[in-house]
């Protein structure tokens, strides 16, 4: 991850919470009053932004975390996952945002490892897609590698992808297709979004580096695949669940994308407690 862009987002989260003039914290807690704390976990799942955790607290000073489990491993409920020491007053200020964004970040990892688990047995790849919280991208995507995922283009400056709206803007896929090919390098693929085994055909003929099959049933999948043959690479997207993610996968596609393991992961539940003077 961009470490600059990550100092910002916390940065930025950190004034909106307040944490540099917190009135509460600052009230009760005089001078250099140091304390111990446990993070731990409340169900179960994959932990995910560990370094993201201890930066908020390194903005704020020098607090000292060690966490008893590695970046992407499983941790179950109740347990001790990290112990955090330093002073009192930036534990306490910079808890919550450290909190929001490794449960977030976790949240997201263990919902893409269980869409992983779902299709393991094929050659299919799982992708996210640009369905991500504004500002805060760097991020879930990062979350969804460590829960075993790929990613599709970062942004509209990485990759091309002709959807709905623009083959309608440019009067069909063929036109769509020219007109990108005459304005971006060579060296950038060309994704077509198609809706029907018309579109499919049209694709295929504009010569399309991936298509993707959108919204589709598994019989006009299957056929979508008999048509292209290889001569592309094949993407499914559009209303994929973890139960239905498996028969996607079984027809052979390359690649099934969902902004469902970004928009709507629920957040890990984890906790700082137990905390000691000392």
């Amino acid at each position: 991850m961009n470490s600059l862009i990550v100092d910002k987002i916390i940065k930025d989260a950190l004034l909106e919470d307040g944490a540099y003039e917190d009135i509460t914290t600052n009230a009760i807690i005089k001078g250099d009053e140091k304390c111990s704390v446990d993070l731990i976990a409340k169900e179960d799942g994959i932990l995910c932004g560990t370094q993201v955790f201890k930066r908020v607290f390194e903005i704020l000073g020098e607090v000292d975390i060690k966490f008893g489990v590695s970046e992407g491993e499983n941790i179950k409920n109740g347990q001790i996952i990290a112990k955090i020491k330093g002073p009192t007053a930036i534990i306490l200020s910079g808890e919550r945002i450290a909190l929001n964004l490794l449960q977030r970040m976790s949240g997201i990892a263990t919902l893409t490892n269980r869409f992983v688990q779902e299709i393991e047995e094929t050659s299919t790849k799982l992708l996210d897609t640009r369905k991500t919280t504004p500002n805060l991208r760097i991020l879930e995507r990062y979350a969804v590698k460590i829960g075993g995922g790929e990613n599709h283009r970062y942004n509209l400056t990485d990759g091309v992808l002709i959807k709905d709206n623009h083959i309608a803007a440019a009067g069909g896929i063929k036109n769509a297709v020219s007109m990108v090919k005459s304005y971006v390098s060579f060296v950038k693929k060309i994704e077509v979004e198609t809706e029907s085994l018309e579109e499919v055909r049209e694709a295929i003929d504009a010569k399309a580096d991936i298509i993707m099959l959108d919204n589709m049933n598994l019989d006009v999948i299957r056929e979508a695949l008999r048509l292209i043959d290889g001569k592309a690479l094949t993407e499914v997207s559009g209303n994929v669940e973890l139960n239905t993610v498996k028969d996607l996968a079984l027809t052979g596609v390359d690649y099934i994308s969902t902004g469902f393991i970004t928009h709507s992961a629920k957040i890990l539940d984890l906790s700082m407690k137990n905390l000691v003077r000392i």
